[in-house]
């Protein structure tokens, strides 16, 4: 028996029933016409249903706007070949990009437990896989989110897997695969490049360190990388005659968390509607719309100092808690369901926060990787808007850092 909940493979089945029996469960409750066609009322839905209709890259409202670099291309192409062969906005569809969701938010079992056996041995490895297999958001997102969610979970782990393995050892033929991993792995999620430069220091220290550095390779690395990137940043240039290297929704991300409706002596806005919103970017275009929410946004932060801080201390909270007040709404919350997530959350913070410490103290050498993704991934949310969604890339690394919490003093027990 022991065996048996310490396989793999087991653990990967029983993520990946874990996943479908919440969504099948979900599904059953909402009318078989909304799950056709609600979850792809999105950005992502609406840029693939356009490249199955042969309009190119575009029209990311569902209306001839044009080009758009708003999202990078991976997702969107995946969900245009699932309209392809199952229909545009049909309940097959949805079904098909679920389970996809799902079968690449079960994936992540294998690097998160690669890396929990690599820093804490084999036991520590196994808790790392079971508590992704049971991370509540790790069940409902593939669900809940049709968009490059679980896919970039799913990299967030497999990027620190594969930092820790060349670092031991980082030659030509690993230099490759490393960068080419990343240049597809920006193409997925382009905020998992803020994680890049501070694995690529840790990988030239720990390469100095055993005296085999090679600036070449780590070149190599960049390069491919940037390889990868370059045609989609090529194509933006021709696009829209300016250089946006990955994507261009910055401007308007900063505008959503820092505008006037936050600011209660205002009288320019006191509400923001989607329907205003596209309207304006119709009228104006993505370069122009993004330009001015940029200016918008900078003024509204130089204009209000304390109130932006204040804000991002919210988001702060909320990007680790799931809401800015956190004590409150488990009081005010109408679902057990609610109230589970908001403990757990809390429960998580703890385990990582413990596990970053017993690492820093006992002057683990992985500590810094470790690290990286949870305290450098978010930071474009505390600026901008957060959400569980959001923070969710990191969760696989939050997975391995609760074992090292639970591991480590058990084995020094023993």
């Amino acid at each position: 028996m022991i065996r048996l909940f310490s396989s793999i493979a087991f653990i990967l089945v029983v993520a990946f029933a874990c996943r479908m029996a919440f969504g099948l469960y979900e599904a059953s409750s909402i009318p078989r016409e909304n799950l056709a066609s609600v979850p792809f009322e999105n950005e992502a839905g609406n840029i693939a249903q356009a490249l199955t209709e042969g309009k190119g890259f575009c029209c990311l409202f569902r209306q001839p706007t044009g080009p758009t670099a708003w999202l990078t291309p991976v997702y969107p192409v995946l969900l245009a070949a699932i309209f392809r062969i199952f229909g545009v906005f049909t309940l097959t569809s949805y079904y098909a990009a679920a389970l996809l969701n799902c079968v690449f938010s079960s994936l992540a079992v294998i690097p998160v437990y690669f890396v929990g056996k690599r820093v804490g041995g084999g036991f520590c490895g196994v808790i790392a896989a079971w508590i992704w297999t049971l991370f509540p958001s790790g069940i409902i997102m593939p669900f809940g989110w049709i968009w490059d969610t679980s896919l970039s979970a799913l990299f967030s782990a497999i990027l620190l897997w594969a930092t820790l393995r060349v670092a031991e050892n980082l030659q030509m033929r690993q230099a490759t695969t490393y960068g080419l991993l990343w240049g597809f792995s920006l193409l997925v999620n382009p905020a998992l490049g803020s994680a890049l430069p501070f694995f690529l220091g840790w990988i030239s220290y720990r390469q100095k360190l055993h005296r085999i550095a090679n600036s070449k390779v780590l070149l190599v690395t960049i390069a491919l990388a940037v390889g990868v990137c370059l045609p989609w940043s090529i194509r933006n240039v021709v696009q829209f005659h300016r250089l946006i290297p990955l994507r261009s929704n910055f401007p308007f991300e900063l505008w959503m968390g820092n505008n006037e409706i936050y600011d209660e002596h205002s009288r320019g806005l006191n509400r923001i509607t989607r329907y205003e919103q596209v309207h304006l970017y119709q009228q104006l275009g993505e370069t122009v719309f993004l330009e001015s929410k940029g200016q918008k946004a900078m003024a509204f932060i130089k204009a209000h100092p304390g109130l932006s801080l204040r804000l991002a201390g919210r988001r702060i909270i909320a990007t680790w808690l799931g809401t800015g007040s956190p004590w409150r709404d488990f009081f005010l919350a109408d679902s057990s369901l609610a109230r589970f997530i908001l403990f757990w959350n809390a429960l998580t913070l703890i385990g990582v926060l413990s596990a970053l410490a017993q690492l820093w103290f006992t002057r683990n050498p992985l500590a810094f990787p470790l690290a990286v993704i949870p305290t450098v991934f978010p930071l474009v949310y505390y600026i901008t808007q957060t959400s569980l969604r959001l923070r969710h890339p990191c969760d696989p690394v939050l997975a391995i850092l609760l074992a090292i919490a639970i591991a480590l003093p058990l084995r020094k027990g023993h």
